[in-house]
């Protein structure tokens, strides 16, 4: 089972927009996807249209509760192949157990690995032992970024945590690649900070970028995803390419 965390210190950058879309793509293809919200505000419940019903388990129970299962927080999708483990949006950051292998050891539920092939974890922007968590359970990080300054700024300081986890406590953990997100090639800024990830962190790590489209805010409300809502539109086009590249990674 291998396990993908979207992060970005940086609220704003479309990680929840990465998270269902990308899930929904990996789902399409074949693969058998749980898609973990510990963002508390539970836009990914939003994005795939599913309901959580209040006192429900929820994936942030396995942080007050050292008993809880996160197999009791899964939920079916309207999607074939594409489970959701939504957020507790009463879930309190820096509340709950502080222990940042938690999420690992619930992962690592054996009903889980065989149930399913691909886990993609969508993160709080808060460095928090919600982050650390995700990070510890990961195999991968996939860090979707604005092409502006402060969004550069969130990729630094991000960085610089990823290294300190891989050097310390996640030795498998390796950097998928860095998304432009709401990318337009026409606009100076978008080229010139593309142009600082490349020479910081290297061509190879920028992965295939995400293009404006309204379509992506649209298909959030109607919750689906953009391949369902909207097949031909310039964001289905960009996920669907994300998707190929991750699922061959």
């Amino acid at each position: 089972m291998r396990v993908i965390a979207i992060s970005n210190r940086k609220g704003g950058t479309g990680k929840t927009t990465v998270a269902v879309n990308l899930a929904a793509e990996l789902a399409a293809s074949g693969r058998r996807v749980l898609l973990v919200d510990l963002d508390s505000q539970g836009h990914c419940a939003v994005g795939l249209g599913v309901t959580v019903d209040p006192g429900k388990p929820a994936a942030h129970r396995i942080f007050t509760d050292p008993d809880a299962r996160l197999l009791d927080a899964v939920l079916p999708t309207a999607f074939e192949n594409l489970f959701l483990a939504p957020a507790d949006q009463l879930f309190e950051h820096g509340s709950g157990l502080r222990e940042d292998d938690r999420l690992a050891r619930a992962l690592g539920d054996p009903v889980l690995t065989e149930r399913f092939d691909t886990v993609i974890i969508d993160t709080p922007p808060s460095l928090d032992i919600l982050l650390f968590n995700a990070l510890n359970a990961a195999d991968w990080v996939l860090v979707p970024y604005v092409p502006h300054h402060l969004s550069f700024e969130g990729v630094q300081q991000l960085v610089r945590v990823l290294f300190k986890v891989m050097s310390k406590s996640n030795r498998r953990l390796r950097i998928l690649g860095f998304l432009p997100m709401m990318s337009a090639e026409h606009i100076r800024q978008h080229r010139t900070i593309t142009g600082d990830m490349s020479r910081q962190f290297g061509a190879h790590r920028l992965l295939p970028c995400i293009r404006t489209d309204i379509r992506l805010a649209e298909s959030f409300a109607a919750g689906q995803p953009i391949r369902i809502y909207a097949p031909k539109s310039r964001g289905a086009e960009d996920f669907a390419a994300l998707g190929r590249v991750v699922a061959y990674e």
